[in-house]
Parts: C-alpha cells; sequence; structure tokens
C-alpha cells in the first residue's frame, strides 16, 4: 500500500501536475492540502477519471484539504475535534480498508507574537490530545499533511536565518515532538537520516535552484502501521516543472 501526502497550493492551478503525478504513480491514498477552493469546485471529474474515491473539506481562496483513494472511503471527522468554533479547513480523517488516514494542513503561525502564533499551538494541542485517543483505538493510523514544522535544525538549509519562525519555535518542535513521543514513528526519518531532505522550497530568491528548503511534510505511522512500514521518500520531480506548488509529494509503503 502506498501512501503519499502533497500541499498541492491551489488544486485548480495545479491538477494537470496532480493528474500527471499520480497517473505515473499510482498511490493507493493520497492526502492533499491547501486546496483553495470549495468541496463544489473540486474537481470531482478528473477524480473520477482516474479512479479515485474522495472526501474533501474545501473553503474559498484558503486552507482546505482531501483524502483520495482507490478504496471506499469512510469519513469520520471533518475537523480536527476540540474545538467547534474552528472553522478553517484544516483537517479530515477517514477508514479506508485496513487503514484510519487524517488529511493535515497545520497552520503556519507567522508572525509569532501575533493571534497566528496562539492559534497554531493551540491547534497543535488539540492534535496531541486527538492523537493520544488515535492511539488508544489500536489501529494503523498514519497522520499526514503540511505541519508547518521543521522539527530540528537538520530539517531547515538555515537554522539559525530560522530560529525565531513558527516553523521553528520551540514552542511548535516541542509540540511536534509530543505527538512523536507518543508513540508515532516519523516515517521519512525513519529510512533518511540524512541531511538536506526537504519537502518544500519557497518561490523566492531561487531557493528551488540552491536548494535551500525546508521539510515541513511529515508523515506520522501509529506503531500498528509503522510495523509494516517497507520505504519511503520524497519525489522532488514535481517541484521542478513549470508552474510547480512550492511542496512536493511525500510517501511511504506498508506491508497490508
Amino acid at each position: 500500500m502506498k501512501i503519499a501526502t502533497w500541499n498541492v497550493n491551489s488544486i485548480k492551478v495545479r491538477i494537470p501536475h496532480l493528474i500527471e503525478w499520480v497517473t505515473e504513480t499510482s498511490p493507493d491514498i493520497l492526502l492533499l492540502q491547501e486546496l483553495k477552493t470549495t468541496d463544489e469546485q473540486f474537481p470531482r471529474m478528473a477524480m473520477d477519471e482516474l479512479g479515485y474515491n474522495f472526501a474533501t473539506v474545501g473553503q474559498k481562496t484558503y486552507n482546505g484539504v482531501a483524502i483520495l483513494a482507490k478504496a471506499p472511503i469512510e469519513v469520520e471527522h471533518t475537523a480536527l475535534p476540540g474545538d467547534d468554533t474552528d472553522e478553517q479547513a484544516r483537517y479530515v480523517e477517514a477508514i479506508i480498508g485496513q487503514v484510519r488516514v487524517a488529511s493535515i494542513y497545520l497552520p503556519n503561525g507567522n508572525p509569532v507574537g501575533t493571534e497566528k502564533f496562539s492559534y497554531k499551538l493551540q491547534w497543535m494541542d488539540r492534535l496531541i490530545t486527538h492523537a493520544r485517543s488515535l492511539l488508544a483505538l489500536e489501529e494503523a493510523v498514519i497522520l499526514g499533511g503540511d505541519f508547518n514544522v521543521c522539527p530540528t535544525d537538520q530539517d531547515v538549509y538555515d537554522p539559525k536565518g530560522f530560529e525565531e519562525d513558527a516553523l521553528c519555535r520551540l514552542e511548535s518542535r516541542s509540540r511536534f515532538r509530543a505527538v512523536c513521543h507518543l508513540g508515532f514513528t516519523d516515517a521519512l526519518r525513519a529510512f533518511h537520516p540524512e541531511l538536506g531532505l526537504y519537502t518544500y522550497w519557497d518561490y523566492q530568491a531561487g531557493r528551488w535552484n540552491r536548494d535551500e528548503g525546508l521539510r515541513i511534510d511529515h508523515i506520522l505511522l501509529s506503531p500498528q502501521a509503522a510495523d509494516h512500514l517497507t520505504a519511503s521518500g520524497v519525489d522532488r520531480a514535481p517541484r521542478g516543472k513549470e508552474k510547480p506548488s512550492d511542496h512536493t509529494p511525500v510517501w511511504c509503503e506498508l506491508s497490508l
């Protein structure tokens, strides 16, 4: 079973790249973030033609998450539990065959010192609580998406320059570690401990050409899923195309 996650940064703009990548790689499950479209405007026909079922939580212009799957999708949550007043489209969770998956678009949090950073930390606190409840189910759980966190200095091309950025602040990193310490495995690092493994490159200042990136897209596996982990990686090819997303797909394979 191949599971991938990709922040497409506007599905309307990136639909040709998405179709090409899905056709070439044929993931069993694909988690998408930053759709920037409503559920009604999601490209349903294209997904049908690709042979995928889908579940979306859309929002006009901003945010938006989706799950694509070859197998039937049973949606469990269309928002991260813990705050009924939160209307931002950042979380969808479903059961697909033997696994439970969630597509996550965690808040960026910048600038630090504003309500945006407070919202990020509160959102992460809710994620920790929910992740703990998911582990109690003793199921194969996959939490994938754009976490907007560089877990360590190893995950950012310029640690000194980013030390006060919301993606690298201790408050953000400690909460990401808290999820992992509950018992989740970082699928990418399990096979790739090396430096310079990035999933995002800013459009500005030639970051892509100089490989000045960040690792902010992650796939976290419960013990029941991690026991079946056989491979993981970053597919850099889509980031090098014309008019790409600033993120590129991250994937893992499970022997299920």
